[in-house]
């Protein structure tokens, strides 16, 4: 493939970015762009990170910073990297070169280096060891990865057995970058991923959940998820994903293009579970979710009933009224009822039923709880229909209690 330049792009006029590359020694070759900034501006999509390798050590990278009062925070100093931060408060990786001395499949040991190509080789795939010299934007591609970004092909670099042996997250990351960059999977990588898939058991949840969710919202999920259960992958970690939830998955998605509603990772990871609240409790805290994801995950998979949109969105919250919806087989139509509504609130208090002669205590509650159910029953009316209910719902209270 013929060789290109770096294209303009917004992000390379960010405030104090060339100050940065300028004290890092660009001029002299010390700096380049590297990974996720140059691949996505090559395809023309947005970049929300930038990332910067240079052959120089760890403490003279955080001098220079330091002494050219740019804010320096060591994130990662054992393996070499640095966060600058830009004035507008963007952070930029600066990472020196190195190279793998040992792995053992979640941690690498690693040793710095001054070589362009032994930093490259232990990038994952090729379209992520792509660096560009930020004065003249000329590439540097040690492994083919513009050929490969131009056949929309995620490629290991090297062998993939034994990159997925120094860290086996990249048996996920195949995946999670097929499905957003890829057209037909790589066979070599396809195969190496399926051959040791059971090495997902030996990673934390938390970092499986973390590739899980970025996966479950690329454009080609869908696809790439029915791969991934063909294979084998999830067996070892998630093994209540199968094909029926490859089915219902499919369904949401369209159903979520239909309705012009984004995809949501928590939605589509409940559409792969089987509608059982104890399954999605366990897959929600073996994957050590957040307790509002593991309540949404669990909420989606309950049966959903018959009440209008407006009702659950107000007993449950519009996104998981949203969710429990477009699980369902219920009309897309009925979302259209809450793109504009906003859940109102009762207008009446607690107070204002004592005020009617309820005795302070439980009744006041139990009464009050009886007025929001005929508010919702008649459609949320305003505070003069709520003042007949409660003076309705007092009287009998009281007419029952003598």
């Amino acid at each position: 493939m013929e060789r290109v330049t770096l294209p303009d792009a917004a992000w390379r006029a960010r405030a104090g970015l060339d100050r940065l590359c300028a004290i890092l020694g660009a001029a002299d070759g010390n700096a380049r762009f590297v990974g996720g900034a140059v691949r996505d501006t090559l395809l023309g999509i947005d970049v929300a990170d930038v990332d910067l390798a240079t052959p120089l050590a760890p403490d003279d990278v955080l001098d220079r910073l330091r002494a050219a009062g740019i804010k320096a925070i060591p994130t990662g100093l054992a393996h070499g990297t640095i966060t600058a931060v830009l004035p507008d408060g963007s952070p930029v990786e600066v990472t020196t070169l190195r190279r793998d001395v040992s792995t053992d499949g979640r941690h690498a040991v690693v040793a710095f280096t001054d070589n362009w190509r032994e930093d490259a080789a232990r990038r994952d795939f090729t379209m992520n060891a792509l660096y560009a010299d930020p004065l003249t934007g000329e590439l540097f591609d040690y492994f083919g990865g513009q050929d490969d970004l131009a056949a929309q092909r995620v490629r290991f670099i090297g062998d993939p057995l034994q990159r997925i042996a120094e860290d086996h997250l990249r048996i996920l990351r195949f995946f999670r970058f097929h499905a957003r960059f890829g057209d037909e999977p790589d066979d070599a990588g396809l195969a190496a991923c399926a051959a040791r898939a059971n090495d997902l058991m030996a990673l934390s949840r938390e970092r499986i959940a973390a590739e899980l969710v970025k996966l479950l919202v690329a454009v080609h999920a869908v696809r790439v998820v029915a791969l991934m259960v063909d294979r084998g992958i999830f067996l070892p970690v998630l093994p209540e994903i199968d094909r029926a939830g490859v089915d219902r998955l499919t369904t949401l998605a369209a159903r979520e293009s239909a309705a012009a509603i984004a995809p949501a990772a928590i939605r589509r990871l409940a559409a792969l579970l089987p509608r059982d609240t104890a399954i999605a409790e366990d897959v929600g805290a073996r994957l050590k979710l957040s307790k509002a994801d593991r309540r949404r995950l669990i909420s989606a998979v309950e049966p959903i009933g018959d009440e209008p949109a407006e009702v659950m969105s107000y007993r449950m919250g519009t996104t998981l009224a949203i969710d429990r919806i477009l699980l369902s087989n219920r009309p897309i139509e009925d979302l259209a009822h809450l793109a504009d509504w906003s859940a109102p609130s009762l207008p009446l208090t607690g107070g204002a039923l004592v005020e009617r002669g309820v005795s302070k205590g439980p009744d006041v509650a139990k009464l009050l709880r009886l007025v929001e159910e005929q508010w919702i029953a008649e459609g949320f009316p305003d505070a003069a229909r709520v003042t007949a209910i409660a003076d309705m719902t007092v009287a009998q209270w009281a007419l029952a209690s003598r």
